[in-house]
């Protein structure tokens, strides 16, 4: 089941609908994993690609991160046959004395991450999972473990890693420290941003560790520990009522969910916090739509040709590429998509389970998140869902920042493309992009804004490529199309190339100020609306592997012109479809004068009126 990248979602959807259904597709992916586990052993190797830290420990985060479905499959009451290996390993990483010992950690050490899993495993499993240790063996886990109390780590989603460990020792009879609970929640309270939203630490940006970090490990602390801390536990599924009625938004209707941020190679991880909302019964939407997001995500998932002929996963997204990786991206990192499993320590006579699965409720077609400065568009049914997104950005600039954090859209059917060199345009990732060359061919576009607003029907943005250009964007969502209007005031001459979403391979057909690539994945369309300047409509093709939604080689439907010092309006409407014959909607109408911008949706008539 598992090498199922050549069925559709209508096949897979046959047989990924029940609970035994989901048990079995978990029990096929860790089956393989077994293939690779030698016996007394307490790491195993997935591949031979490195991350920044070393072999062993990836070795040790690959059967880690096995652990995110192997505990639920036991505390659901599966019989794993061989979950016994898992049990011997834990015990031989835990002892000094052992050659196969996991070591000591130091400041913002890897192996912290891991151990939440196995906090997860003694608060689901407690007497369970600790009757298999003798006293010498649990105080060597409990040992291991609490090197994480007191860590230095990153001010981040990190501090979660702690209070699960903690929140295990607890559960499972062992000593356990409140105050250090307390303290990583007071920490993580500093970038609380209201509405249900995080921020990945101060300053950092509001990507799917929000959902997948903050929002799956709080409802599973304010399930399992709400006797004890009522008042805290009442907070967190508070906020995750909130979070969720912002979050359904990031998911269509076929299962996709929209791409943005790191860590995209966790892949399934995108809707762990729905298994979150089913494991803590959150009455925020019912148990029918719920299943419906998490089968859908894992069927479109199944679809695609992510594992390798070993039925490993790979590194990558929509399918194996290392290029848009990041440097702590190990062979076993893509397994942390398994904490969407938690959904199987649920029992089979539990609401979710006998839920009717149940599509997406009806969305508006226009939704804004003032907290996370994103605005989501559904077409009609949520086919496709385009997330406009200004002002964030990864500090530690990780591989392909600016791709995954600084596009102006992104796409469930098209993604983006990653940047394979700065030289040369068809390397630059111009898809949902403004980029500036300083007439040498490398290119600039946003990455830092100066200034971000959430405004009714729009996000404006500050951005300064070079300390003598400053650009204004406003993203409008109109009907089926997004309208950009960027203001460059520029103290050089440039060119300027602009880029709407990426499709596969195909001949552009050129109409006046339109480049439209029709592609066997769907259309994407870019239109000019610039009030004066004028652009030339183009298409630009990538090297392969530069989308992270398909390996071919991509077409960018694109605008170009040269602008010379002053001041200049660049405008443009985008639009894209998975279906390559229905007609373009009615192009929206833009009008600049006098400081103010009027945008009207031709369709609707719904008209945005903007103070410049």
């Amino acid at each position: 089941m598992v090498k199922s990248g050549v069925r559709t979602v209508a096949e897979i959807s046959k047989i990924l609908s029940s609970r035994e259904d989901v048990t079995a597709t978990l029990m096929t992916m860790l089956s393989a994993l077994d293939k690779q586990f030698p016996a007394d052993v307490a790491q195993f190797s997935l591949g031979n690609t490195c991350a920044h830290y070393s072999t062993d420990i990836a070795e040790m985060e690959g059967l880690s991160r096995a652990l995110w479905g192997l505990f639920p499959l036991l505390a659901g009451g599966a019989d794993v046959p061989f979950s016994d290996k898992y049990i011997t390993a834990i015990k031989l990483g835990t002892d000094p004395q052992s050659p196969s010992y996991w070591g000591e950690t130091g400041p913002y050490d890897q192996r912290l991450v891991e151990m939440a899993a196995y906090g997860l495993g003694l608060a689901l499993l407690q007497d369970k999972l600790t009757a298999h240790f003798s006293d010498a063996e649990l105080a060597n886990l409990h040992r291991w473990l609490n090197q994480i109390t007191d860590a230095q780590m990153p001010d981040s989603n990190w501090n979660y890693f702690a209070v699960i460990v903690q929140l295990g020792f607890k559960r499972a009879g062992l000593p356990y420290d409140r105050a250090a609970i307390d303290r990583r929640f007071n920490m993580m309270e500093a970038y609380y941003l209201g509405d249900g939203w995080y921020s990945d630490g101060p300053s950092r940006p509001k990507d799917y560790y929000i959902s997948m970090a903050f929002h799956f490990y709080g409802l599973i602390y304010a399930t399992l520990n709400a006797s004890d801390d009522p008042a805290r536990a009442a907070t967190l599924r508070e906020r995750a009522s909130l979070f969720a009625k912002d979050f359904i938004y990031m998911s269509a209707a076929d299962g996709a969910s929209v791409p943005f941020g790191r860590s995209l190679t966790y892949r399934f991880a995108m809707v762990a916090f729905w298994s979150g909302v089913a494991f803590a019964e959150l009455d925020v939407f019912s148990p029918g739509v719920v299943k419906g997001i998490i089968l859908r995500h894992l069927r479109w998932w199944l679809a695609q040709p992510i594992f390798d002929r070993d039925g490993i996963l790979t590194l990558g997204f929509a399918y194996p590429n290392l290029a848009m990786c990041e440097d702590y991206n190990s062979p076993g990192s893509p397994y942390w998509a398994l904490k969407v499993f938690l959904i199987l320590a649920l029992p089979a006579n539990h609401a979710f389970w006998q839920a009717q699965e149940l599509p997406l409720p009806t969305l508006d077609p226009v939704h804004a998140i003032v907290p996370a400065q994103q605005i989501l568009q559904h077409d009609e049914g949520s086919q496709h869902v385009v997330m406009l997104t200004s002002g964030q950005l990864e500090l530690n600039n990780y591989v392909n920042t600016e791709a995954k954090y600084t596009k102006f859209a992104y796409s469930t059917r098209f993604g983006f493309t990653i940047e394979r060199g700065r030289y040369g345009i068809k390397h630059a990732a111009c898809d949902s992009m403004l980029l500036l060359s300083d007439n040498d061919n490398y290119w600039r576009g946003r990455r830092e804004c100066a200034s971000v607003e959430m405004l009714d029907g729009a996000i404006y943005s500050r951005w300064l490529p070079w300390h003598d250009v400053q650009v204004d964007t406003w993203l409008i969502p109109c009907g089926e199309w997004h309208v950009r209007v960027h203001r460059v005031n520029t103290a050089r001459r440039l060119q300027t190339v602009e880029g709407g979403f990426a499709v596969m391979k195909a001949d552009a057909e050129i109409t006046g100020g339109q480049s439209r690539v029709r592609a066997a994945n769907g259309t994407s369309v870019v239109v000019d609306l610039s009030p004066h300047a004028v652009r030339q409509a183009d298409c630009v093709i990538t090297p392969p592997n530069s989308s992270v939604m398909f390996p071919e080689c991509a077409a960018i439907p694109m605008l170009s012109g040269d602008i010379a010092p002053g001041e200049h309006w660049l405008c443009c409407a985008v639009v894209a479809s998975g279906d390559t014959h229905a007609p373009l909607p009615v192009l929206p109408m833009l009008h600049i004068e006098n400081n103010a911008l009027s945008v009207r949706d031709n369709v609707s008539g719904k008209i945005t009126n903007l103070s410049l």
